[in-house]
């Protein structure tokens, strides 16, 4: 089992992002995801990741036809309407389909949040710890670069 920090960075390869920074937070159920606009037009969801601030926005709008709308309780434990999305976070290398929720973080450090839905019987948290899973990634590239010299 691996061990996570408190916070690390993320692959989301459905939606071409990559290193990006997100907290892991044992007290929340379900992960979420810093989107900006979202609404549903034509019984699809259309969203926009990110905000023009942020180092990894690309202003990319995606499309879902398969996503539904949850109450969620945030950190003030209010509950708000959310859309939800089903993708792939790939951390230490290995890929685990998630619900994210999209809701505005952008005001928050961490555009990703990872809850304790995929976290169980996955990982192990040290808060002493950051970046585990992107050290090793980095390690890794490192390595397969010497080794292809």
């Amino acid at each position: 089992m691996h061990v996570l920090g408190r916070y690390d960075r993320v692959d989301l390869p459905e939606l071409g992002l990559s290193n990006i920074h997100a907290k892991i937070d044992t007290g929340a159920y379900t992960c979420s995801l810093h989107c900006h606009m979202s609404r549903v037009v034509n019984g699809q969801l259309e969203f926009i990741l990110l905000d023009e601030e942020h180092p990894e926005f690309t202003g990319m709008k995606f499309v879902f036809k398969d996503f539904e709308e949850r109450d969620i309780k945030n950190s003030f434990g209010e509950v708000e309407r959310r859309y939800v999305i089903i993708t792939t976070i790939r951390i230490f290398n290995e890929n685990i389909t998630a619900a994210f929720s999209l809701s505005n973080r952008g005001s928050l450090k961490f555009p990703v949040l990872i809850g304790r839905k995929i976290l169980r019987d996955r990982f192990l948290i040290d808060v002493k710890k950051k970046n585990l899973s992107y050290k090793e990634k980095v390690r890794l590239h490192r390595a397969s670069k010497r080794r292809t010299r």
